[in-house]
């Protein structure tokens, strides 16, 4: 998948002065960053299945699935929507 972002040309020029590439240094960082996540969702989904006697799906790809398929995970979008709306609802 392809995404878009903008960076003033300050910030273009700050983070060629930290990174050889600014493309390699974006690509590199959003990866590390869903690899960490995987790992966070495949321990939750693990943990779930064994505790409710589910098989496991195989693979990293099929156990993220599962996860949102289950119910064990929701996008942190929609986990957002919802502590807001619990936070509306509740007056805070």
């Amino acid at each position: 998948m392809d995404y878009i972002i903008t960076l003033s040309d300050t910030e273009v020029k700050a983070l060629e002065w930290a990174a050889a590439s600014n493309k390699d240094w974006i690509q590199n960082a959003a990866s590390n960053r869903a690899r960490i996540a995987m790992n966070d969702i495949v321990a939750l989904n693990t943990a779930h299945c064994n505790a409710n006697s589910i098989a496991i799906a195989v693979g990293l790809e099929g156990q993220v699935d599962q996860a949102y398929s289950l119910g064990v995970i929701k996008t942190a979008a929609i986990r957002t929507a919802e502590n807001l709306a619990a936070q509306t609802k509740d007056g805070n």
